[in-house]
């Protein structure tokens, strides 16, 4: 809202420095500033609120030490976190940009259902929560609309390198060999497009539609097909992967934070025609305006991990995992980072991928053997490090050192291929 009066006050009264709000590095810094006023200011009344109204966690006996001194700890702080996210948003970025709408729809969406099973386990006393198939065809519709925004909205394009001259460079003396080279610009118009980017990779770019091939030639008219499903799968992944981490202390919150960092330094320079230029990466006209949301992000998840870190004060429950998750997976799909998820968001992949191997491992023996056996001592992962009797802020320290070692190789992968 901001941007756009103040966008207007310069351009009908040439009034002096409202032209500062041209700059998506001044709006970035703004949003930080205000997400982490709004989580550490108002978030100790909010805790507060939610100790006289008695609204705690439920904690489930598993046998971990300092699991039940957890009891009655505020939950539902994932508001805290929402509000922290959406109010800079609204206020310093562009509304008009449909990066920032679909990110706002993600936001809302994921917090409603998160906020649901939150209810539900707080105020009806159902340790269960919501049903998994209500979550899931919650994330699935999300995965939907996402994707076939990004296949069908005409403001979502990339811009494709294109040669426009080819010329001999000075030839080699020795050999009197000459060489030709190309000078590659970005074209002039943007075009829609379901190609992203392989990491590690020196032609790095994937077009999806070339999955349908099989359909003939007009196969591009039916990328969808293949497309909306990947973007269903990665959604529905990486949010339930937050969800899955958040078992202690201030983990869940330092990941998403480290994560979402790494993601704003990727959108600003896929949507910065000069950087997209010089790192030879696509260019995403009008993403850069994410770097606005992601900051809000990062303010958020910092100034919630001032009463999350451990003894946690407060936890952000499904209302703020599961968005968390989700946020994060629909940034990567727009600036066409996805295959990137693996390696930046290494931590929620173990956190799942145990739990996976857990309950994999135990049918194959109960099958095989009679008796259901157990690859790790209790999943997901940071449990089981817990059973091995490593203290809580121990784990977490080391999960956030190796969530920021994977942030650095994913920003090299700008350059590494």
């Amino acid at each position: 809202m901001l941007y756009h009066l103040f966008t207007w006050l310069d351009l009908e009264f040439g009034l002096p420095g409202a032209g500062v709000f041209n700059y998506i590095s001044f709006r970035a810094a703004l949003a930080v500033i205000t997400s982490l006023f709004i989580t550490i200011v108002y978030g100790k009344r909010v805790i507060n609120f939610l100790r006289r109204k008695q609204i705690g966690e439920s904690v489930r006996e598993l046998g971990l030490d300092g699991q039940k001194e957890k009891e009655g700890t505020p939950t539902m702080g994932g508001l805290i976190i929402l509000a922290a996210i959406i109010i800079p948003t609204l206020l310093f970025a562009r509304l008009d940009n449909i990066y920032i709408q679909l990110m706002l729809l993600t936001t809302v969406w994921l917090g409603f259902i998160g906020f649901m099973d939150d209810y539900i386990k707080v105020f009806k006393h159902d340790k269960k929560g919501l049903k998994g198939k209500f979550k899931i065809i919650g994330q699935v519709v999300l995965g939907i609309v996402v994707g076939a925004l990004i296949y069908f909205h005409p403001g979502i394009a990339i811009k494709e390198k294109v040669e426009v001259e080819r010329y001999a460079s000075t030839h080699n003396i020795q050999n009197d060999t000459k060489y030709e080279k190309a000078k590659v610009e970005f074209s002039k118009r943007a075009k829609q497009s379901t190609k992203t980017t392989i990491p590690f990779m020196k032609n790095n770019e994937f077009e999806y539609s070339s999955l349908v091939k099989f359909l003939g030639k007009d196969y591009k008219r039916w990328a969808w097909i293949i497309f909306i499903p990947i973007v269903i799968f990665i959604i529905t992944a990486v949010s339930n992967g937050a969800n899955l981490t958040d078992g202690i202390d201030g983990l869940a919150t330092g990941v998403s934070a480290i994560v979402g960092s790494t993601l704003g330094i990727l959108a600003w320079v896929s949507g910065n025609i000069i950087f997209a230029n010089y790192l030879n990466i696509m260019f995403i006209p009008n993403a850069g305006e994410l770097t606005i949301f992601i900051s809000a992000f990062v303010g958020a998840t910092v100034g919630f991990l001032w009463y999350n870190t451990y003894p946690a004060q407060i936890f952000m429950g499904d209302t703020g995992s599961l968005a968390l998750g989700g946020i994060i997976a629909v940034i990567a799909v727009l600036i066409r980072k996805e295959l990137l998820i693996p390696v930046l968001c290494g931590v929620f992949f173990a956190e799942s991928l145990s739990v996976v191997i857990q309950v994999g491992y135990f049918k194959f023996t109960k099958k095989k053997l009679g008796e259901g056996k157990r690859f790790f001592l209790m999943a997901p992962l940071h449990h089981h490090y817990q059973k091995k009797g490593y203290a809580e802020p121990k784990i977490v320290m080391r999960f956030l050192i190796i969530s920021i070692i994977l942030a650095v190789v994913s920003i090299i992968t700008l350059k590494l291929r």
